[in-house]
């Protein structure tokens, strides 16, 4: 019979680390730190599994689960010796999820389960304190009733904030026993109106029905978001924790915490995070009242007087950071630990390996390293590429005026600027009309995650830095201002006010989530610094990665970008892009409007000496490293006017009548351009075009030779080939134009004439078309389009549904869809290889940037992918892991 519940704590742990498949990260974390001896309470957990076969048998739980729930039970009351339900001398439990990778905030949690108007008597008594029992009796039912029953938090919340006012209180903590009593039958109250029945009293139903709320939680909509922003499949499951309840709120010997062993925003080696005395985990994460550091040196930089735990709880303060460093060499990474001390006594209650900035993940990567406790190639592994791209954006000009209008805790680093917005869902719709926006808060809550993602920075009234906005912004890479007491927010009149002033929706801010500065308007940047920590992981990265990295860039700009990142070439030279430029265009429409050869070369004749520029200034900056430049691709159509108004302008420029120029226009319009005379096709039929172009690169390349002794290499692709007799005939052009430059000049270069393969039918003639190309480039985004018969421009309108749905596991145009796509390449590969052995494989389509994709790639075995520009240090680091991993 299948196991679905495992024990921990009190000298017995039936799972470990290694089993966070089944048992979900915390779940196995804390069976581990249990058996290595750590204060953990004992508990049990509810495997993964069992979620899965939850939802297959409608949400239901055999009788042999409940079964062993009930051993689970059993074991926890044999080491606390409290018995569930008792009403002298109860045992509270905490229900928490726990997947296997960590999803802050998306799941739901229950504390203090197991109280009711019985119970609640008999705690107060064992604890000889009844402000502590009521106080933890009104914390349940108001989580219950929210996470549980699914009634409005807002009335339960509203009543808390009423009681304090009545009283001239400020916070919980204020509020007596008998304040306390009379909340909680207020609390049931509003459970029987909202519910139509009493708050379940029976401890039994409690306890299945916060089960059920937790694997529910798992498919609510802020997970399902979360899981697709973060490429977490639906299949996994959660799991769930149920644990012996210690209480941080049991007075001032007792506390509650959130601490990372080294500093997740900037990677120091130095103790981060907050505690509140006399309070329960919520409270420090919720943002309900603010928390206290950790140590007295965090304190003294932050100028804070609330007495630091290191200076307010010497002695345990001391058992936690001899803690912190047990767990930090045990798992070998930094830490995010959960902690309550009960009355002096120190209890662990979680510890994951913590999410950090991507600032924070190179200093703990490469620090650890040097110290010895990872290895280079750990390192290397221990950060993910696509984090780097927090690091390769512009921040904030320290240099540049500052009109600052409040200040928060600077919870994660970084600058954004954008306009306001008070709402998630306006944050997303604005989004997606291409809008900067920065998202303001009283506090972010786990609905927000859609708005959170689409916004460029978060700003927030309440909360510390280990608050929900903290922490997810972190991980998403968001700038984020938390805690800033000084501004009230109206989410309803959707405007925040601050000494006087007013933002509005749609008003620009700016956000330092490095200063925790909030200002109005927006402010310069400067280029980052890729030194330090960056660049010794890049060196290390660069010396176990197989695949070369080049670039897809057509200006020396982009270029110049690219080498300061590290590619060794440029992959992808569009050089459509610049026949838009300036006069280019008008001397474009002559030859398109011109009625035979002869008047064609003469517009191109003048093009010429523009396009031999252009590479030039490329082959400069890329001297001595190969350039692959893709002649013309789209369609002739696209270079021709296509408002009214424009048409007397163009005609007058081309010295022709509008009639002639409509009527070519007409004549050249198609219906499906993606799929119509474009790439080869052009040449086949204009091959002065493609000579024209030849005979630019030649000339500059010799040029550039001649001038900085270090010859470019240029690779010359001809798009679109579906035949091999297409590219022989385009091979012919391009020779023909290279002898012919040789000739004049007196010079000859290495040059290679090859294709991109972006159709399904050159892929599978692949071995044909070998004989005559050199090498072979998948455009990956095209070859998509046609492979699948989806438009890139028109499928974000159902991709997102399919890929809920699972009929993709990812965006295929953001990741390669390996089964159908990577099956044809992989195809070509082989069979290219097989008539041409050194031919050069690459790919230069968007997924030359995403991490799976390279995976892919070195699967397969390419010599090559290129990136955007910002995108090469992340393919660099990308090619190291693959190589990695595939040892």
């Amino acid at each position: 019979m299948t196991q679905y519940v495992y024990r921990f704590g009190g000298g017995v742990s039936d799972g470990g680390s290694g089993d966070r498949n089944l048992l979900g990260g915390k779940g196995a974390n804390l069976a581990e730190m249990a058996s290595i001896g750590l204060p953990v309470p004992p508990g049990f957990t509810i495997s993964t599994e069992m979620c899965t076969r939850y939802y297959e048998e409608g949400e239901q739980f055999p009788q042999s689960v409940r079964d062993e729930v009930a051993g689970g039970i059993a074991h926890i009351e044999g080491i606390t010796g409290k018995t569930f339900g008792n009403a002298a001398d109860p045992l509270l439990v905490s229900v928490r999820s726990g997947a296997r990778v960590s999803m802050p905030g998306m799941m739901d949690t229950v504390l203090n389960l197991g109280l009711n108007d019985e119970t609640v008597v008999g705690l107060a008594k064992a604890a000889d304190d009844e402000r502590f029992a009521w106080d933890s009796y009104r914390r349940f039912i108001q989580m219950y009733a929210d996470v549980v029953l699914e009634l409005d938090h807002g009335a339960f919340e509203e009543a808390l904030e009423i009681a304090k006012e009545d009283n001239g209180f400020t916070l919980d903590t204020e509020l007596s026993a008998d304040h306390l009593k009379a909340l909680v039958t207020e609390y049931k109250g509003l459970v029987e109106q909202e519910w139509g029945k009493p708050f379940p009293q029976d401890v039994h139903d409690q306890l299945w029905g916060a089960v059920g709320a937790v694997f529910g939680s798992w498919q609510s909509e802020r997970a399902k978001v979360y899981r697709r922003l973060n490429d977490i499949p639906a299949t996994w499951g959660t799991a769930v924790n149920v644990q012996a309840m210690v209480f941080g709120n049991m007075g001032d010997t007792s506390a509650t915490g959130v601490a990372f062993t080294r500093d997740p925003s900037k990677g120091d080696r130095a103790y981060y995070g907050e505690f509140l005395i006399n309070a329960q985990g919520e409270d420090v994460v919720a943002g309900i009242r603010t928390p206290q550091y950790l140590t007295k040196v965090a304190r003294e930089e932050a100028g804070a007087k609330p007495a630091s735990m290191e200076e307010a709880m010497p002695e345990v303060y001391g058992e936690l950071a001899a803690v912190f460093d047990t767990l930090e060499n045990h798992y070998r990474d930094m830490q995010d630990i959960e902690f309550t001390v009960e009355r002096t006594k120190l209890w662990m209650l979680q510890t994951r390996s913590g999410k950090r900035t991507a600032k924070a993940a190179l200093k703990i990567a490469v620090d650890m390293a040097n110290e010895g406790l990872i290895t280079h190639e750990e390192a290397i592994l221990r950060v993910e590429p696509m984090a780097l791209d927090q690091l390769l954006h512009p921040t904030l000009d320290p240099s540049a005026h500052r009109d600052v209008i409040a200040k928060g805790l600077p919870a994660s680093p970084g600058a954004a600027s954008g306009a306001a917005v008070f709402d998630a869902d306006t944050a997303e719709r604005w989004a997606a009309e291409s809008k900067a926006v920065i998202l303001i808060r009283t506090e972010t809550s786990p609905e927000d995650i859609h708005g959170m993602h689409a916004a460029k920075g978060i700003l927030t009234a309440r909360g510390g830095m280990t608050s929900h906005a903290a922490v997810v912004a972190r991980g998403m890479g968001r700038p984020c201002v938390s805690g800033a007491g000084g501004i009230s927010i109206s989410a309803k009149d959707k405007v925040m006010r601050v000494g006087g002033r007013e933002v509005r929706e749609g008003d620009l801010l700016t956000l330092d989530g490095t200063t925790g500065e909030v200002m109005a308007g927006l402010v310069a940047t400067v280029q980052p610094e890729l030194a330090g920590d960056f660049g010794t992981l890049m060196v290390w990265a660069d010396e176990v990665r197989r695949l070369k990295v080049r670039a897809n860039a057509e200006t020396p700009q982009d270029c110049r970008t690219a080498r300061e990142f590290g590619a060794e070439g440029v992959g992808l030279c569009r050089t459509e892009h610049m026949f838009f430029e300036g006069a280019r265009i008008t001397l474009v429409r002559q030859m398109i409007l011109a009625s035979d050869e002869k008047g064609r070369r003469a517009a191109l004749d003048k093009l010429l000496p523009e396009q031999r520029s252009d590479f030039a200034e490329i082959f400069e900056v890329m001297a001595g490293l190969p350039v692959t430049v893709r002649l013309l691709d789209p369609p002739l159509h696209e270079f021709l006017p296509h408002e009214e108004n424009e048409f007397a302008e163009v005609a007058e420029a081309a010295g022709i009548d509008i009639d002639t120029l409509k009527a070519r226009a007409a004549e050249l319009h198609e219906f499906n351009p993606m799929l119509g005379h474009r790439g080869c096709r052009l040449g086949v039929t204009y091959p002065e075009i493609y000579e024209m172009q030849a005979r630019a690169i030649f000339e500059a390349a010799i040029d550039v030779a001649e001038k900085s002794g270090d010859a470019p290499i240029p690779e010359v692709m001809i798009p679109l080939v579906a035949t091999k007799r297409e590219l022989d005939l385009m091979k012919t052009v391009v020779d023909k134009a290279a002898k012919a430059v040789f000739e004049e000049r007196g010079r000859t270069l290495q040059y290679l004439v090859g294709t991109m393969i972006e159709l399904p039918r050159a892929a599978l003639k692949a071995g044909e078309i070998a004989e005559s190309g050199e090498f072979f480039s998948f455009g990956t985004n095209d070859l998509t389009q046609t492979t699948l018969g989806v438009s890139r421009d028109d499928a974000a309108r159902f991709l997102g549904a399919y890929v809920e749905q699972g009929i993709y596991p990812k965006d295929p145009f953001v990741s390669i869809d390996v089964e159908g796509v990577g099956e044809l390449i992989e195809l070509a590969v082989e069979r290219g290889r097989a008539t041409r052995p050194d031919i050069k494989l690459g790919i230069c389509g968007e997924h030359g940037g995403d991490p799976a994709s390279i995976a892919f790639c070195e699967k397969i075995g390419l010599d090559y992918v290129s990136a955007s520009p910002y995108r090469v240090p992340i393919a660099r680091l990308a090619a190291a892991q693959a190589a990695l991993k595939a040892q």
